[in-house]
């Protein structure tokens, strides 16, 4: 061979493309490009797992409280409890804390991500604004906003403005006519709320006067970057304190009963009767389950059931008497029109 035709068969061996492994990062794409690709893919199955996992791990966790922590009561509830109604339980108890949790972790991620713009490693929750999508996070404020008490929704309007960076600013360009318009709306908000804040003020209830008074002068501040000095130290304790207090908030949710909580007259053929107090759990064409309050589960024969009602439980019961127009502070504004199509009736005798 020539030595002209070497080097024309090494030229066309340069020329050629090398196979390229399947697990290399793509063409054109540098190392730092690649890891932040699979950070976000990593947070992202971390954030919806976390989505999904959480409740069903708390409606187990329920069964098992529910069950008195007994093995063979737990698998009488498994058995007769269906994945339906576990799912709508779990929803009607738990759907505050969920929106809760989703909507703190918002609040403090668009305030970490507007403060980590151009750093290469960032914080859990801001990599967790970066991969969730904006209807989701709109969904997550909605349900808050039909689940939570009337006398919390106010602490709602700095978390939206925190999530999604909204500042005074858009609101317009000249400073003056910016300060007439958040002075109006704060002076007609007040005036929505001047029944009630009297109220509260002639009871000596100062927690009401300050979460309808305090959140929404920190939603104008709440918005923008904050120093880099103190994000590694703020999104290290906001993450851990978000878990905290899910773990504590989480504990009435866990133990709320699954079943509603009913008393049961039983009458016998020598003509006495006798009130169960507990949680029917299933009934058939010869008995119903009943799982007592007290513990135990007890297997009362049709023919002897005379009457039953269903009781409210103590966490129902209010503790402030204070209204918002016709709707009490502690209920949500579900809860407020439910009572107004059904309202509250008479609690039972047998239920004291």
């Amino acid at each position: 061979m020539s030595a002209a035709a070497a080097t024309a068969t090494d030229d066309s061996d340069a020329a050629r493309p090398v196979p390229r492994s399947p697990d290399a990062p793509p063409t054109g794409t540098a190392t730092g490009g690649w890891d932040q690709v699979e950070r976000r893919a990593r947070a992202s199955q971390s954030f919806w797992t976390a989505v999904v996992g959480v409740p069903a791990i708390f409606s187990v966790l329920r069964l098992g409280v529910e069950a008195g922590g007994e093995l063979q009561t737990t698998l009488l509830l498994v058995a007769n409890v269906g994945p339906v109604n576990l799912l709508a339980g779990f929803l009607t108890t738990a759907a505050r804390l969920l929106s809760t949790a989703l909507v703190a972790i918002f609040a403090l991620g668009g305030v970490l991500t507007a403060s980590v713009a151009g750093l290469t490693r960032r914080p859990l929750f801001a990599r967790w604004m970066d991969i969730t999508p904006s209807w989701f996070m709109a969904a997550s404020f909605l349900m808050a906003l039909v689940t939570w008490p009337l006398l919390y929704l106010p602490l709602l309007l700095p978390a939206f403005v925190a999530a999604f960076q909204l500042r005074p600013e858009r609101l317009h360009e000249r400073p003056l006519i910016r300060a007439l318009l958040v002075a109006a709306a704060y002076a007609g908000y007040l005036w929505l709320l001047v029944p009630t804040l009297r109220d509260a003020w002639r009871q000596s209830e100062a927690l009401p006067i300050v979460l309808l008074v305090v959140p929404p002068l920190l939603a104008l501040f709440v918005a923008g970057p904050l120093p880099r000095v103190v994000i590694r130290p703020l999104a290290s304790v906001t993450e851990a304190a978000v878990l905290v207090v899910l773990v504590w908030a989480a504990l009435p949710v866990i133990s709320t009963p699954v079943l509603p909580l009913t008393v049961t007259t039983v009458g016998g053929s020598s003509g006495s009767s006798e009130e169960i107090r507990g949680h029917v759990v299933t009934t058939d064409d010869v008995n119903m389950v009943i799982l007592q309050e007290r513990g135990g589960v007890r297997y009362v024969p049709v023919d002897e059931v005379r009457a039953q009602v269903l009781c409210p439980s103590e966490a129902e019961l209010p503790r402030h008497q204070l209204r918002i127009h016709d709707f009490h502070v502690e209920d949500s504004l579900l809860e407020g029109l439910g009572r107004r199509v059904r309202p509250v009736h008479r609690v039972d005798a047998a239920c004291r």
